[in-house]
């Protein structure tokens, strides 16, 4: 049985219509107008336990607000949603402890107290015996490589340990479904790879189920065998990051060793050509005419070796956001 289940789940706004100036101003303070932005639109998907799945889109895509209604913090306008077999909206008490929402700008942990204080606070709303809750932080702690950081006021943390007594803190009543929106944003390469350590590692002990906003690809790759990507509201794509590749990347990269010295413009009318020098070269050629373009190559230079690669995946999203189709990012 699916832990996350959305169908046709849609979400409109309603937004003042009213232009600049001080005229519109007062116009629009008698006659208010307002318009509908369709933030979310008739989105559908089912996440199996255990899997972590990775949500991509732009700015403004309905990243947000998806996990939003998700998390039950706003209604949607339509479709159904469940998690946990529950509806999120209604905000029962069983549903809230079996879920966590993680939003990297946001934080749960008072600023001016030691994060341990926290911990206990959390502890007691969610009702853990304090001895547990003492068994839970420590454990917790470790996978996170926490020590003497909790108990510092949460303000002298650097943003990294800050970001991981975050995650301890929602983690403490040991949620079977993790909501995490931008959870390494801000943080340094080392910091980064520490949060996805720690989130592989939770979930191979517990096997919890995690959806995952993240603008950075190392995130994605590490940590997601699934991708959803949205787009002005609309889901565009549903599965795994090999297939995604496979199917919407437009062109191959050519590296190319030769005999002989190489030049650029020798080069330039099989492909763009990335760099040229000495005996070695990398091409960019479109993945309908690889064979043909590498066959002309072979015939017309003494080549020594060639591999082909992929292009890196951003760069398969990217175009597929900026086309803003499958079709037109296919070509």
């Amino acid at each position: 049985m699916a832990v996350i289940e959305a169908k046709n789940l849609t979400k409109r706004f309603r937004v003042a219509d009213k232009k600049p100036g001080l005229w519109h101003t007062l116009k629009h303070f008698v006659n208010r107008r307002y318009r509908l932005i369709e933030a979310v639109r008739e989105v559908s998907f089912s996440i199996e336990p255990g899997e972590i799945v990775g949500f991509l889109g732009p700015n403004g895509a309905g990243k947000t607000t998806t996990l939003k209604m998700l998390t039950g913090l706003i209604h949607p306008s339509a479709g159904r949603v469940a998690v946990v077999g529950q509806t999120p909206f209604q905000r029962r008490h069983d549903f809230l402890h079996q879920i966590t929402l993680v939003m990297g700008q946001k934080q749960q942990l008072i600023w001016d107290l030691p994060a341990m204080d926290s911990l206990k606070i959390n502890a007691s709303i969610y009702r853990i015996d304090p001895v547990e809750a003492t068994r839970r932080i420590d454990e917790l702690a470790g996978m996170l490589d926490l020590g003497e950081e909790l108990q510092q006021p949460v303000r002298k943390l650097s943003l990294g340990q800050r970001m991981k007594a975050e995650l301890l803190a929602a983690l403490l009543h040991r949620p079977r479904v993790l909501f995490l929106d931008e959870p390494t944003l801000g943080l340094d390469i080392n910091a980064q790879a520490s949060v996805r350590d720690f989130l592989r590692a939770y979930n191979r002990q517990y096997k919890a189920t995690i959806l995952l906003t993240s603008h950075y690809m190392a995130d994605i790759t590490a940590l997601c065998p699934r991708v959803m990507l949205i787009h002005e509201g609309k889901l565009m794509f549903d599965g795994s990051l090999d297939a995604l590749s496979a199917r919407f990347a437009p062109y191959r990269e050519l590296n190319l060793e030769f005999r002989h010295e190489i030049a650029r413009e020798q080069l330039e009318s099989y492909g763009e050509v990335e760099s040229a020098g000495g005996h070695a070269a990398s091409l960019i050629v479109p993945r309908d005419r690889l064979t043909h373009i590498l066959d002309e190559l072979r015939n017309g230079f003494d080549v020594v070796d060639f591999t082909v690669t992929d292009p890196p995946i951003e760069q398969v999203i990217g175009r597929l956001f900026r086309t803003g189709s499958l079709e037109a990012a296919a070509l």
